[in-house]
């Protein structure tokens, strides 16, 4: 039997040994609560330093320049090799090595616009042009690939992979030509060649009518995956106004020189256009009127053709410069000698096409500036002027001789050219209303 004093003792050591066990749990929470307290502190400080790493590093790597990169450019009106490269920043010995390459190939010596131009360069230490590319037709483009790192190029003519088609597209006019052919899918470019075509003999304002019509046929090329990737020359072309059918056959009566004729063999080409803008508006004839801003009657010495502000404006013939320059009330102005006998004025512009100054030679259709609303003018528009032996007349009622007519030989190669499109014509119309039945 335990006495009291054995059984105190034996509550005072179970006492002790709780209190040691106590002592030891709480040390042992204290150790694991400061050892996850520490490995917390440390996969914050090693996030921090990740986050502050991967910020620093993405600040370096966007300072950092693309070692290669790549230029698409399309030529414009005005351009020339020189001054394309001009554009990129090369050294001297760069742009005179493109420049010398360009000059070994005659396919190349005339820049044309709407020319497609590829450059890849290397960035690294000094700029330098790996490889560039030249259109030389809607089949082929000229190849250059730099030797190593030597100051040549190799090159080589490569044909483009892609397939022509013909496209046959009409149309009723409800609003205006350019809208109608707009909303049948056609190019821009299809359309500003088929309106440069008949701009000789037709006012786009007066002499076109609601419900008026168009036929048109023309070259498409289609990539593998058979995207539009451009647009060729129209084969053929038709206006019909007031139910009178205005045609025109494409053909070519030399080697490489090729036109446009009417039915009869006459070229619908002349010395000066009728229509010297796309699409336009004719907002003010010939004649007295009441000026805009002034307030009086004066003799109005140009025809107005309103539209909006950008629109190209083509020369309406062949010439030279005589003057582009700001001409006070009218504006930014270019003036154009055809020939001893006529002059065409375009003022109101709200710029020049690059490369358009005095003594530059253009040729008929092209751009030359854009419509504005410079110098004393309500609106954007183009007032264009005809001179002809120094007297000012009115470009609407002109009449010039046709160009070329077609006799002997020609005419007979001409009329088998025509019958070849005629039945193209009704071929492609057949397969349409086929397709058409069939859907």
């Amino acid at each position: 039997m335990f006495n009291s004093n054995n059984l105190n003792k034996i509550k005072v050591y179970a006492h002790f040994i709780w209190l040691i066990l106590l002592m030891s749990i709480s040390v042992l929470v204290i150790n694991y609560y400061n050892q996850n307290k520490k490995n917390q502190v440390e996969y914050l400080i090693k996030s921090l330093d990740n986050i502050y790493l991967h910020k620093s590093l993405k600040n370096i790597t966007s300072k950092l320049k693309p070692r290669y990169i790549k230029i698409n450019y399309i030529s414009k009106a005005g351009d020339t090799y020189e001054s394309i490269i001009n554009n990129l920043k090369i050294n001297k010995i760069e742009k005179k090595l493109f420049l010398k390459s360009i000059a070994k190939h005659k396919s190349l010596t005339i820049l044309r616009t709407g020319k497609k131009i590829f450059f890849k360069i290397d960035q690294m230490d000094k700029p330098k042009i790996l490889e560039f590319k030249i259109e030389t037709g809607k089949k082929n483009e000229m190849y250059f690939s730099r030797i190593l790192d030597k100051e040549i190029f190799s090159s080589k003519l490569i044909e483009k992979n892609f397939s022509k088609e013909i496209t046959y597209k009409e149309a009723v006019i409800t609003n205006s030509l350019y809208n109608s052919a707009i909303n049948l899918g056609i190019k821009p470019n299809v359309i500003i060649e088929f309106a440069r075509l008949y701009g000789f003999q037709v006012d786009f304002q007066r002499d076109i009518w609601k419900n008026d019509s168009f036929q048109i046929i023309y070259e498409e090329f289609k990539n593998e995956k058979g995207n539009i990737i451009d647009a060729g020359d129209i084969i053929y072309a038709n206006l019909n106004l007031q139910n009178i059918d205005l045609q025109l056959y494409k053909f070519e009566y030399e080697k490489n020189k090729i036109d446009y004729f009417d039915e009869n063999g006459k070229s619908v080409r002349k010395t000066l256009m009728k229509t010297p803008i796309n699409g336009a508006r004719l907002s003010s004839s010939f004649g007295k009127r009441k000026h805009p801003i002034l307030g009086y009657n004066k003799l109005h010495t140009g025809t107005d053709f309103a539209s909006p502000k950008g629109t190209p404006i083509m020369a309406s013939g062949d010439g030279i410069i005589s003057g582009a320059k700001w001409c006070g009330g009218g504006g930014n102005c270019i003036k154009i000698k055809h020939n001893s006998v006529y002059q065409t004025v375009y003022a109101h512009l709200s710029k020049f096409s690059k490369g358009i100054k005095k003594g530059v030679r253009v040729k008929q259709g092209q751009i030359i500036g854009y419509v504005g609303s410079t110098g004393m003018s309500t609106g954007p528009h183009l007032h264009y002027e005809v001179i002809e032996n120094g007297r000012k007349i009115n470009s609407q009622k002109l009449k010039l001789p046709s160009g070329r007519i077609l006799k002997g030989k020609d005419r007979n190669l001409f009329e088998v050219n025509k019958i070849k499109i005629d039945v193209l014509k009704s071929e492609l119309i057949s397969k349409i209303n086929q397709s058409v039945i069939f859907n």
